[in-house]
């Protein structure tokens, strides 16, 4: 048991080495500007990349030109990262910020709403149920307004604090703040409206 042991030890290293390794090649490659590189970036990270899209701009139509967008700058500016960090969470920065500027276009996150009392809010809120599954949610998430979804992603899924958002979007932290619970609020009424329709047909 002991030498299977160090054994699955030795392979791990290896292969977490191996991982490093190809994707340090895999970033050199594109650098220089290498179609295979591209072609392996592209199919690597497309499909959680075009998710992520849609979630934040709440249409596939509209997601596979942020898409197409994002890779454009993934492939033009790779010699921006600095490999100080993952490769992977520069990618997602990328599709992120391609996401918000699409948004920002179309003035979808331009601030018109006005900031309420946000213990009031707050105290309407209740955590969101369990059982729900990550499709599910993420379909709830995708029929939020702009703002809120915008907010929403950002916060409570990418981890970003309100002052962050506050930079990224142009909003005031408060405002950011109060949209964020403003959607779960709305949030919180889709989950159980979609639950309850689920048990109903069952």
């Amino acid at each position: 048991m002991l030498f299977a042991t160090k054994a699955s030890i030795i392979s791990s290293y290896n292969k977490q080495g191996m991982d490093l390794m190809d994707e340090q090649r895999l970033i050199a490659g594109c650098k220089r500007g290498e179609q295979w590189a591209r072609r392996d970036v592209y199919e690597k990270y497309a499909p959680a990349m075009f998710s992520l899209c849609v979630r934040y701009v709440g249409d596939t139509e509209a997601a596979k030109d942020v898409l197409q967008d994002g890779f454009v700058k993934i492939f033009t500016k790779a010699d921006q990262f600095a490999e100080k960090g993952n490769f992977g969470g520069w990618i997602r920065s990328v599709f992120i910020n391609t996401s918000l500027e699409f948004l920002r276009r179309r003035n979808y996150l331009k601030e018109d709403i006005k900031v309420d009392d946000l213990e009031n809010e707050q105290e309407s809120i209740s955590n969101l149920p369990e059982n729900i599954s990550a499709d599910d949610l993420m379909e709830c998430i995708a029929e939020l307004p702009e703002k809120y979804r915008t907010v929403f992603n950002l916060y409570a899924i990418e981890g970003y604090s309100h002052n962050e958002i506050a930079m990224m979007t142009g909003i005031q932290e408060s405002s950011s703040r109060s949209q964020f619970l403003r959607a779960r609020q709305l949030l919180q009424k889709k989950v159980l409206e979609l639950m309850k329709k689920e048990y109903a047909g069952k």
